[in-house]
């Protein structure tokens, strides 16, 4: 199969969504890799690098495309770069269709491609394993912003995470219990700091603090114990995730307003809408604004600043599931990967629904009606 891997042209984005050594295993399974010229440069992968491994290095961004079967990025194709898929081909990344314009939806509809989203992508067990992979980045990362902006030259409350010998910790509040939730709660308590878990599943928190030693407080989240948190927060991390849907707001405006004057959100919630009233997206060249005398930081791809690492762990949890689509052909793949199959958005001009698009407005198919459908146009060309 021809696999394309472009550049990413998000904002401020430095990841690339295969790595050389990505690249090689697909080399060696017989696939065709196009590498376009300085995809990888910000993780500081050179073309040479990718040459070395197999790959074809293209020069002409939309040769990448064109070339492939199977397009291979990091997030969701810009609309120029949609007009160069045609159909049948496959797109894959985090695409988050569910909180993307209709407009971006029909369009990709148009093209009659495939397209599979990082973040809907489920196993049996109801774990989503590239998702998942990243969130495991995040959760870190997001108390290290968090740490950063609390420092009093960038306009934070002037508090070190850990505190010191008769001074307190600051106090970290974590909306969420998932996979970010938990990580950030990890680093938080590993640098010293107060942490607060909240989520509206008690089992969720049971499990987390059996993981994590009992060393935090555990709360249900219900308004009024988010607005309490809220208040006393030094750092908020907002990880709410509901699979593949708008995030719901769990702080208010008012709960914001409340605040510590230099506290600190970090809304890792932003690429599915946040879970802040008051949060809007921000970029990593321009990651912060004010608001109520709280910084927020909101910035949907906030791993594109260890990037390195971050295409490193994207690699490893997708190439399973693009030697899958290489090996077996989209189709075959779809039908027998389940957990492919329960992360397409789309297949050959119809919508195929997974979770968070029911209220898009589009009409849709059940994949494998899809898959029929696709079948029979097959047979009467």
């Amino acid at each position: 199969m021809d696999i394309g891997i472009p550049r990413d042209l998000g904002a401020d984005e430095r990841r690339v969504a295969l790595t050389p050594a990505g690249v090689r295993q697909l080399v060696l399974a017989g696939h065709r890799v196009h590498v376009e010229g300085g995809a990888g440069e910000g993780c500081h992968y050179t073309d040479a690098d990718y040459h070395a491994a197999g790959g074809i290095v293209v020069f002409d961004p939309e040769e990448a495309f064109r070339r492939a079967d199977l397009v291979v990025k990091v997030g969701r194709p810009a609309p120029h770069e949609v007009e160069w898929l045609r159909g049948g081909q496959t797109v894959t990344g985090f695409l988050h269709l569910a909180t993307a314009a209709v407009g971006t939806v029909r369009a990709l509809l148009d093209r009659r491609v495939t397209a599979i989203g990082y973040e809907v992508i489920e196993d049996e067990a109801g774990r989503l394993p590239v998702l998942t992979a990243m969130s495991e980045l995040a959760g870190p990362l997001a108390i290290q912003v968090a740490a950063h902006l609390l420092e009093s030259w960038q306009g934070g409350r002037g508090v070190l995470l850990g505190g010191v010998p008769g001074i307190p910790p600051a106090t970290v509040v974590i909306l969420g219990a998932g996979t970010v939730g938990a990580a950030a709660a990890r680093t938080a308590l590993g640098a010293g700091a107060h942490v607060v878990l909240l989520d509206a599943d008690v089992d969720r928190l049971r499990e987390a603090s059996d993981r994590l030693g009992g060393r935090c407080t555990t709360l249900l989240a219900d308004e009024a114990q988010v607005e309490r948190a809220a208040a006393f927060a030094d750092a908020l991390i907002g990880a709410v995730l509901v699979h593949g849907q708008r995030t719901p707001v769990m702080v208010t405006r008012r709960m914001v307003a409340g605040m510590k004057p230099g506290s600190v959100i970090v809304d890792v919630a932003i690429d599915q809408g946040g879970c802040i009233e008051t949060s809007r997206p921000t970029t990593l060249s321009d990651p912060t604004y004010r608001e109520a005398g709280v910084i927020h930081y909101c910035v949907p791809n906030m791993t594109a600043a260890i990037a390195r690492t971050a295409a490193q762990v994207l690699n490893n949890a997708a190439l399973p599931f693009i030697r899958a689509i290489g090996d077996l052909g989209i189709e075959q793949a779809l039908r027998s990967v389940g957990p492919l199959g329960r992360g397409v958005y789309m297949h050959r001009g119809y919508l195929t629904r997974p979770p968070g698009m029911e209220g898009i407005g589009l009409p849709a198919l059940p994949l494998h009606e899809a898959l029929s459908e696709g079948l029979l146009e097959r047979l009467r060309a």
